[in-house]
């Protein structure tokens, strides 16, 4: 009987069970996983089933990550006694003919299982190494199968850590002399494929659980294991005020609770992560699980399973990178550093790479009296300590950035990937084409901030191009490919009709590129005043607001949960429904591009994205339909026009068309008429 594959539902339990049965028999090889695991993956589409005679015979379970191209393969198991039948090659092809948009797949596989031949048959090509996270410390050998798409987009998406703190208990099932076997998704932690996806840590409180452990032999073991291990060290001023706050809180939630050492060892946990600047705490302590409420609403702390960090790996590394709104009501003011103030600055930029204090501050003296006029800005918080040190200068067409550092702060990440999309909008205002990042230490924030955010290594350095084209595929690879010459690097040949899904990575990567005769699709939106003053100061406030960092990367807006057809990626047109007392309205007054559509209960749209928005629960919970539900749509890299199009000239654009809009709700639109619009609200003349 023919073997078929299968696209595994995540309500498919008896295909599930079979898969999730197969996957255990071989767990020394593909490390575990636990069955929560494989559903969520399947829900999200990244489980296929190869089936013989009405057995399940193999399976890939695989990750579709919606902020990087690619497809990161788990697993990948054929049954022993079916092997030799070509399973493994008939689950890639159908990986690769069901998700063509992607790039490519990624997998990791330890070198010590010499299976290099396997993979190679299979069409991979080996990709770097890392040294796994297990107790072994083993090597793991990366592998990519490239689809054929555009080859410029080598570092786009780079899988940054998500950072997280771990409890005693995860500790010693992970660590200890004698790993529990009860506690197999403790276990999955160590897996290889997350290798380069979490990094666990080490609080205070963990090194004092180790050693009030009994058992000597298991204490020594358990303290030798710490060194393999990152060990974070929160300021002790705040970690007690932050344990007071939480322990009242808790005390006026739960006033039966017994505030004993167990209590005051959960609360320490949680008090020692937030102040570590994590945002993730991993346990399977009862107890902390009955305070998780309090330690997201005190701390924003989030307390999870190793599985539920398994299965939401990406969701939570994303809130952990870019976290705008908790840039808000936070003042941060930028400036020209003085001539004399380059040796102060030392103690605030880490120097990585073996670059000396003196050489970093001798570097920077010589940017100022360089016959170049390199502008040296520094950006510092509300407390005017420096966050961000950068040198940029306009040289023909290309903006060189000899210096890219951001300082050790909570909000690093979120002020590293606002900067680079700062620097972005200040090279296209100048006209230039590509944006350089020289520093030969840059921070490694702000490294791993420029590999998701389209850059790609070239010369020694960091180089992004910004394509300001807005028409086909044609239109778009010819300038692409005048700037890419002059890099030495060859561009293939676009074509029209490209996935949206590579039509968005394009326009991500070489933003402001518009690849109008894709099938990426766009839409209208309408949004009250209100609404588009909090997320884009326009219509501006009457009190100006800080705007040294620009508008937000990323956004959330919430409005009914009723389908309008909406896909994604798609671009996005915002149009200011009506105007109130002083202020304009009728007007489309920028672009972006949409992420992500989610569609749930208002409480848990509003946890889920509340890191990336200016609405409060309340007001979320105002949006949501008859049924109960809201939709939230994230989306990111948004432009405000120079000049807003009015209603009148949108439906004289949309007329000469043969097209009518509808203003009510969010409408799909023409990539045509797209296009005609972002021209006029670009138009200089």
């Amino acid at each position: 009987m023919a073997i078929q594959v299968l696209g595994v539902r995540e309500t498919q339990d008896e295909l599930i069970d079979a898969v999730v049965a197969l996957g255990d028999r071989y767990t020394r090889t593909l490390g575990l996983m636990t069955p929560p695991a494989y559903r969520k993956m399947a829900e999200d589409g990244g489980l296929l089933a190869a089936v013989e005679a009405g057995e399940v015979i193999g399976y890939a379970l695989f990750g579709l990550p919606k902020t990087s191209p690619h497809v990161r393969l788990a697993h990948l198991c054929v049954a022993e006694e079916h092997r030799g039948k070509g399973v493994a090659r008939l689950l890639v092809r159908t990986m690769c003919e069901r998700h063509p948009q992607r790039l490519g797949i990624k997998a990791k596989c330890r070198r010590d299982y010499h299976l290099s031949g396997m993979w190679t048959g299979l069409g991979f090509v080996p990709r770097g190494e890392v040294r796994g996270r297990g107790r072994d410390g083993e090597i793991l050998d990366g592998w990519w199968l490239d689809l054929g798409h555009p080859d410029l987009f080598t570092d786009v998406g780079s899988d940054a850590l998500l950072v997280v703190a771990v409890d005693h208990g995860v500790f010693a099932e992970l660590r200890g002399r004698n790993p529990a076997s009860e506690a197999p998704e403790s276990l999955a932690l160590d897996a290889g494929w997350l290798s380069d996806l979490v990094e666990l840590t080490v609080t205070p409180q963990l090194v004092r659980d180790v050693r009030d452990v009994a058992d000597g032999e298991e204490r020594r073991h358990q303290r030798a294991a710490l060194h393999g291990l990152r060990q974070i060290t929160p300021d002790a001023g705040a970690v007690v005020h932050r344990s007071a706050e939480l322990l009242r809180a808790v005390r006026e939630s739960y006033p039966d609770l017994s505030a004993d050492g167990a209590l005051r060892s959960c609360v320490q946990y949680v008090a020692e992560t937030s102040c570590a600047g994590l945002q993730v705490l991993v346990t399977r302590d009862p107890l902390l699980f009955q305070v998780a409420d309090i330690a997201w609403e005190v701390t924003r702390v989030r307390v999870v399973s190793p599985s539920v960090l398994i299965t939401h790996v990406d969701e939570l590394r994303q809130a952990q990178v870019y976290r705008p709104a908790d840039l808000m009501g936070t003042e941060f003011a930028t400036g020209e550093v003085a001539a004399g103030a380059e040796d102060e600055l030392v103690a605030f930029f880490e120097q990585s790479g073996g670059e000396r204090g003196s050489a970093f501050a001798e570097r920077l003296r010589s940017l100022a009296g360089d016959s170049v006029a390199w502008r040296r800005e520094l950006l510092r918080d509300a407390d005017g300590r420096p966050v961000a040190l950068y040198v940029w200068a306009l040289d023909g067409h290309t903006v060189n950035v000899p210096v890219l550092r951001t300082a050790t702060h909570r909000l690093e990440e979120t002020l590293a990937r606002q900067l680079l999309f700062m620097l972005k909008r200040l090279a296209r205002e100048c006209g230039a084409q590509l944006l350089r990042i020289t520093d030969p230490c840059p921070s490694p924030v702000a490294k791993t901030a420029a590999g998701v955010d389209g850059f790609v290594a070239h010369d020694g350095g960091m180089t992004a191009l910004l394509v300001d084209v807005c028409g086909s595929a044609a239109e778009v690879g010819a300038a692409v490919g005048g700037v890419a010459q002059g890099m030495g690097v060859k561009v293939p040949a676009l074509h029209a009709d490209l996935p949206a899904e590579i039509a968005s990575m394009m326009e991500r990567s070489w933003w402001p590129a518009k690849v109008t005769d894709s099938l990426m699709p766009s839409f209208l939106v309408p949004i009250e005043p209100r609404w588009s003053t909090e997320l884009f100061n326009v219509p501006a406030t009457l009190i100006p607001r800080n705007d040294v960092l620009g508008i937000s990367r990323e956004h959330v807006y919430y409005r009914s949960s009723g389908h309008r057809n909406e896909s994604v990626p798609a671009r996005l047109l915002w149009y200011v429904s009506k105007g109130t007392a002083g202020q304009q309205g009728q007007m489309v007054i920028g672009s972006s591009r949409l992420d992500e559509v989610v569609v749930d209960a208002p409480d848990t749209l509003f946890t889920r994205f509340e890191h990336l928005g200016v609405y409060g629960r309340e007001q979320v919970r105002a949006t949501a339909d008859n049924s109960g539900r809201a939709m939230a749509l994230r989306f990111s890299d948004t432009e405000i026009f120079p000049n807003p199009v009015t209603l009148r000239r949108l439906n004289s654009l949309a007329e000469a068309q043969g097209l009518r809009l509808s203003l009510m709700s969010l409408s799909k639109i023409s990539n045509s008429l797209f296009q005609t619009v972002y021209e006029e609200g670009h138009r200089r003349t």
